[in-house]
């Protein structure tokens, strides 16, 4: 059984594609990347937030330094499940991800409770210090998506993957609740993320510039959370507007 790898260092880069695109691409980087053993998987996601969403709010401004902390479950868990504990930050365009394997329950008396399940004692202590370094750190979004990923063929560290149906939910934000909520994006369009400890290779590049598919800037959480906030905006000026109307309601006199 191959070793659970717990630590990466590598650029990151995403694209908006649509489902066509996708078909190209896989069709052209026959024998040069492949699909993984694990096929189409649906990867759950807990995404933590201090009270004010201050974690997101300043990824959303795209500083030098940006980190975050997620749960993360490959399908529906129970209790017992295995799931992923993970830190990621992102450095001068260099991701650096440290996560470590425990129980959905053990996860949960972790990051919600301090309570250290002493599988990797070095990255437990990064959580802990960041759980500690940002009060009232608490579960904000549910995301989940399903996902196909390829890897090179000969190059193994090279990984691409395409997100779809990607979904959120800022209530009952626990894994073992399931997958619904509202869908953030429409059927057709998938997030494609490439991953690389260094340079792209060559014949990628040359790929993507020939299906003139371009790096975007997307954030799911990000995206979520903008998607959320506009809605409770509008919902707030809709009840100001409302209470306006029925203060300033003029009754006819018979």
């Amino acid at each position: 059984m191959a070793a659970i790898q717990e630590i990466f260092k590598r650029v990151e880069k995403k694209y908006i594609v649509t489902d066509e695109q996708q078909e190209e691409l896989v069709r052209f980087m026959a024998g040069k990347a492949a699909a993984d053993n694990y096929g189409l998987t649906t990867i759950c996601n807990i995404y933590y937030d201090t009270p004010d969403h201050q974690l997101i709010r300043t990824s959303m401004e795209k500083p030098v330094y940006k980190e975050k902390l997620r749960i993360r479950s490959y399908g529906v868990p129970n209790k017992d499940s295995k799931v992923f504990v993970e830190l990621k930050k992102k450095y001068k365009g260099v991701v650096y991800k440290r996560r470590v394997d425990m129980s959905l329950i053990d996860s949960y008396e972790f990051v919600n409770f301090g309570v250290m399940p002493g599988k990797n004692p070095q990255i437990e202590k990064e959580i802990d210090y960041f759980l500690h370094f940002y009060k009232d750190i608490a579960p904000a979004m549910y995301l989940s998506y399903d996902r196909i990923a390829y890897a090179g063929i000969g190059n193994p560290d090279l990984r691409i993957t395409f997100d779809s149906n990607i979904t959120y939910r800022e209530e009952e934000v626990r894994l073992e609740k399931g997958v619904w909520g509202d869908k953030l994006l429409d059927p057709h369009t998938r997030i494609m993320e490439i991953k690389i400890p260094g340079v792209m290779p060559l014949w990628l590049s040359h790929l993507l510039d020939d299906l003139k598919i371009y790096p975007a800037s997307f954030s799911k959480y990000g995206e979520a959370y903008k998607r959320v906030f506009s809605e409770a905006l509008d919902q707030n000026e809709y009840l100001k507007l409302d209470n306006l109307n029925s203060k300033g309601k003029v009754n006819d006199c018979a």
